[in-house]
C-alpha cells in the first residue's frame, strides 16, 4: 500500500536499506555510495536527496545535481519522474543505468523539454586486476601548486567531452574550485613534462569498493602515443592497489576510448545512458 503513495524523500531510519542497494550494485552506484558512506542521507551534505517508492529496498533515486534513478520498476519511475517535474529543477543531467535512466528520462521530455544531448549507450567497465599494459610510470597526483598549469587541460577536456565551455557561466570560478578540490584530495592525476600536461585523468568517485575514473584526456599533439594507455593504466592500478574496484563509463561511439580501455584490462559490467540538459 505505501508505494501508492508516491516516491517520497528517504528517512534517516533508512540509511541502512539504502546501504544494502548500493552495496548490492557498487560499480554503477558509486558515485552515491561515495556521498553517502562520508555524510549519512542528510541533503544538505550529500547536496541533493533520496527518493523512495515504498523502501529504498525496492525504490530509490538520487536528486541533486544529478538525476540518479539506482533501483525500480516502471512504476517506480513514474513515481520518481511525477516528482521530480513537481519541484524546481535541480539536475543538468540524469545519468544511471541505461534501463533505469532512459524510461525516466521518456516520462520527463515532456515537462522538462528537448535534451541538449542523449547519450543512449554507454558501456560501464570495470577491472579489479593489475593493468593488462605497462603503467606509465610519470603519472602521479597533481600537487596544488599546479592547478595553473592542470587547469587548460582540464578546461579542454570539459569542452571536448560535454560541448560546452565550463567557464561560460560564472568565468570559471565555480569549475577552478571544483578542480582545486579534486586536487587537493588527492584524486587528480597527471603526466606533466616541462609545465605541459600530456595525460591527465581524475577520480571522481570513491566509495569503501570503487573508484571511478573520469575525465581522461591526452594532449592532442601527443594522441596515438600511447599515454592513454599506460597513463590510464596507472590510474586505474592506484585504484586496485586499495583493493578496490577501478571504473568507469565510455560513449559506445567512441571506438579509441574503448580501445584503449580494453587494452589496460576493462570489461562491460553494465550500461549506462546520460542525458545532458540545458
Amino acid at each position: 500500500m505505501l508505494k501508492l503513495l508516491g516516491a517520497k524523500q528517504v528517512a534517516n531510519r533508512d540509511l541502512d536499506d539504502v546501504r544494502r542497494v548500493l552495496d548490492a550494485d557498487p560499480v554503477a552506484a558509486c558515485m552515491i555510495a561515495a556521498r553517502i558512506e562520508e555524510s549519512g542521507i542528510d541533503p544538505r551534505k550529500i547536496h541533493g536527496e533520496l527518493w523512495s517508492r515504498g523502501g529504498p529496498l525496492s525504490s530509490l533515486c538520487f536528486a541533486g545535481a544529478n538525476l540518479f534513478p539506482l533501483r525500480g520498476d516502471l512504476d517506480d519511475i513514474r513515481a520518481f519522474a511525477d516528482r521530480a517535474a513537481r519541484i524546481p529543477r535541480m539536475c543538468s543531467s540524469l545519468v544511471g543505468r541505461a534501463e533505469l535512466a532512459l524510461p525516466l528520462w521518456e516520462m520527463l521530455e515532456p515537462d522538462w523539454g528537448t535534451a541538449r544531448e542523449v547519450r543512449a549507450e554507454q558501456p560501464l567497465l570495470a577491472v579489479a586486476e593489475p593493468p593488462a599494459c605497462a603503467v606509465d610510470r610519470m603519472v602521479r597526483q597533481v600537487r596544488s601548486d599546479e592547478l595553473d598549469i592542470y587547469l587548460p587541460a582540464a578546461i579542454s577536456m570539459f569542452v571536448e567531452e560535454v560541448g560546452i565551455d565550463p567557464r561560460a557561466h560564472d568565468g570559471g570560478r565555480g569549475y577552478r574550485h571544483r578542480v582545486a578540490s579534486l586536487i587537493a584530495a588527492g584524486r587528480a592525476w597527471a603526466h606533466i613534462e616541462d609545465g605541459r600536461v600530456l595525460f591527465k585523468a581524475e577520480v571522481g568517485a570513491m566509495s569503501a569498493t570503487c573508484g571511478q575514473i573520469q575525465g581522461v584526456w591526452v594532449d592532442p599533439e601527443h594522441r596515438g602515443q600511447g599515454y592513454g594507455v599506460s597513463g590510464t593504466a596507472a590510474v586505474a592500478k592506484s585504484i586496485t592497489d586499495t583493493g578496490r574496484i577501478a571504473s568507469l563509463y565510455v560513449n559506445s561511439f567512441n571506438t579509441i576510448a574503448r580501445s584503449t580501455y580494453s587494452r589496460v584490462g576493462f570489461r562491460q559490467v553494465a550500461t549506462f545512458s546520460t542525458v545532458l540538459l540545458d
